[in-house]
């Protein structure tokens, strides 16, 4: 004992101040309360019970007309709808007629549009008329016919036909459980009934008229009548179904007898105690004349204990405030200096994850506040060292990006011009002037700096150009096909990625053939997200001990007629840099010779150009 006490002093010692305080708040405020509430818990359970009782019966007082209301709308819909010439000439009339030549005349277009604008009024959701014609009816294929009159096979089988045809009732008020899958899929989830009779030439063709409409009106009516959390509210017809309520869960539980409150109505104040499976619940229920349906309304036991006791706390809680602003100055002044020493460690702990995020400055100039101004000082220090530091990383990739994008082959501007001298030479003065217009513009699309992206057309115009001025020292040998879609020739790609990958395939692939004659093709397709270019040779392919390594930087692989594959690497390197490691360069040896050279890039068009950072 002595050590269990011992221990507790120990734990209170330990706590904060404030929590010492509220210890002792806890203990004075307390002790009284469970006193008071001993005392006064019973008396008090009784004062709820009655006042939730009279709020509820001047709830359902105004309830119970709101719900005839609603009702009495939908049967003025089949009113109207019954004082229609087309109505009274179908259903009251004696004369003898064929019902599909009268489905034809303005009445029934007339009609048709009346049940169409009763249908946007009073809740109501859709009017069908069901005949016991055959379906195959010409009545039923007229204009005013189909979007209104349906065969008496769509009611049969659904329990509203049954109650009908059983009990020769003349109208009727149908819940949920009355109408089949569809009429509530269609229609609406309950419906107005009722029954008439065709007379034509044919003789008496029974039928009967359904206004469809929601009980979602109804369930809301409920809903505002129900004063208490746990109650609930539902409308039972004489067959003892349920029309609507405000909790399926609950009314099933709490479903008392038609008859049995209809006995109760007559001899009490329309409230009466029952017990549901030991449960003390109190029950009220108001009659509505129309659809001769009762409204109840049940309020279980448990709500009623609970709204007491929260009235019971509510006192405690206000006894509490009283004794709490005696005390609120000392722990005022205790809380302004814990909770801004609370502020600046939570704030200091969220910069593990992340980068630290400046504190509003103080409006007290206090230690804490040299405190959390320092922070904020250190904070903006740590982010411009951040920026920095990211401006540097953007700087070296853009550095690298232009250094590899700058590395061009000097020997092909040496080779063309030797060309050009021998043909000078020779006196080919067509061939000269030719050579040095492709040979400038080469260099003009080469040297451009203005932007590092170009399109996929012009650098087939670029590579067209190189190929040209190769053939020339070549003798034609090299047979160039460009066959890419109009809708990727506006897509973007750096400078100098086809050019390369042609010199590669030219010096390393068609030259090294005894020929030193072959073909190039390049074509092009949309892959998901991204766009593949293809450039394909029949050279002597590449080796398959040098196919791994072709994309490598160490690989300097020199041919036989000059030029190493460091810019076909270049290439790769510079499309990684730009769009990331997921696109680039890949080569593949083809059977029987050859090689193929896949580029692989984002689909990115003129006009959303991507920057270089």
């Amino acid at each position: 004992m002595k050590k269990s006490l011992h221990r507790m002093i120990i734990w209170y010692s330990s706590l904060k101040i404030q929590a010492k305080i509220t210890f002792m708040l806890i203990l004075a405020v307390g002790i009284p309360l469970v006193v008071l509430s001993a005392v006064f818990s019973n008396r008090l359970y009784n004062m709820v019970v009655a006042d939730t009782i009279r709020n509820e019966q001047i709830a359902s007082a105004g309830i119970a007309p709101k719900i005839a209301d609603a009702v009495q709308k939908i049967t003025n819909t089949w009113q109207k709808l019954s004082q229609t010439k087309y109505y009274q000439t179908l259903f009251n009339s004696t004369d003898d007629f064929s019902p599909h030549e009268i489905a034809e005349s303005d009445d029934a277009a007339t009609f048709a549009r009346e049940a169409l604008s009763l249908t946007r009024k009073g809740g109501v959701r859709s009017i069908r008329i069901y005949l016991d014609l055959p379906a195959s009816s010409p009545f039923f294929a007229a204009d005013s016919s189909q979007n209104l009159f349906l065969p008496m096979n769509r009611a049969r089988g659904t329990y509203w036909y049954g109650i009908f045809q059983g009990s020769g009732t003349q109208e009727l008020y149908c819940p949920s459980f009355y109408l089949g899958d569809d009429e509530i899929r269609q229609y609406g989830d309950a419906a107005y009934i009722v029954a008439v009779t065709l007379h034509s030439h044919n003789g008496e063709v029974p039928g009967y008229v359904a206004i469809y409409y929601s009980t979602d009106p109804l369930k809301t009516i409920l809903s505002d009548g129900i004063t208490l959390p746990g109650s609930v509210s539902y409308i039972i017809d004489e067959r003892q179904a349920i029309v609507v309520s405000t909790d399926h869960s609950r009314d099933a539980f709490y479903r008392l007898n038609y008859t049995e409150i209809r006995e109760s109505l007559m001899s009490s104040n329309n409230f009466i105690i029952r017990n549901v499976l030991g449960e003390r619940i109190y029950v009220g229920f108001y009659y509505i004349k129309a659809p001769r349906w009762l409204m109840v309304t049940v309020l279980p036991n448990r709500p009623l204990l609970m709204r007491a006791n929260t009235l019971l706390l509510k006192f405690a809680l206000m006894c509490a405030v009283c004794i709490a602003a005696a005390l609120f100055t000392a722990i005022w002044q205790s809380r302004s200096i814990t909770s801004r020493v609370s502020s600046v460690i939570h704030q200091m702990t969220l910069a593990q994850g992340g980068p630290p995020v400046p504190m509003a400055e103080p409006a007290i100039s206090d230690e804490i506040g040299e405190l959390i101004h320092t922070y904020n000082h250190m904070t903006d220090k740590i982010k411009q060292l951040m920026e920095q530091q990211k401006r540097t990383s953007d700087d070296l990739r853009i550095a690298e990006f232009n250094s590899l994008q700058a590395q061009i082959n000097p020997h092909f501007l040496y080779n063309t011009m030797d060309m050009i001298n021998w043909m000078a030479q020779q006196g080919h003065t067509a061939d000269i002037s030719s050579a040095v217009q492709d040979l400038a513009h080469f260099y003009k699309l080469t040297l451009s700096r203005k932007h590092g992206l170009s399109t996929v057309e012009k650098e087939i115009e670029h590579v067209t150009i190189y190929v040209r001025l190769q053939n020339m020292r070549y003798a034609n040998g090299i047979n160039f096909v460009a066959d890419i879609p109009d809708e990727l020739l506006e897509c973007q790609i750096p400078k100098l990625t086809l050019q390369p990958i042609v010199e590669n395939s030219i010096l390393h692939g068609i030259l090294e053939k005894d020929s030193k004659a072959g073909n190039i093709v390049i074509t092009g397709w949309w892959n998901g997200n991204r766009v593949v270019l293809l450039v394909s040779d029949n050279g002597v392919g590449i080796p398959p001990d040098k196919l791994p390594t072709i994309l490598s930087a160490q690989n300097t692989h020199t041919g036989k007629n000059g030029g190493s594959n460091i810019a076909v690497y270049n290439v790769h390197r510079r499309i990684q840099l730009l769009y990331g490691h997921e696109y680039g360069l890949s080569y593949a040896r083809r059977e029987g010779g050859g090689t193929d050279c896949s580029i692989h890039l984002p689909m990115l068009r003129n006009g959303i150009e991507r920057t270089q950072t």
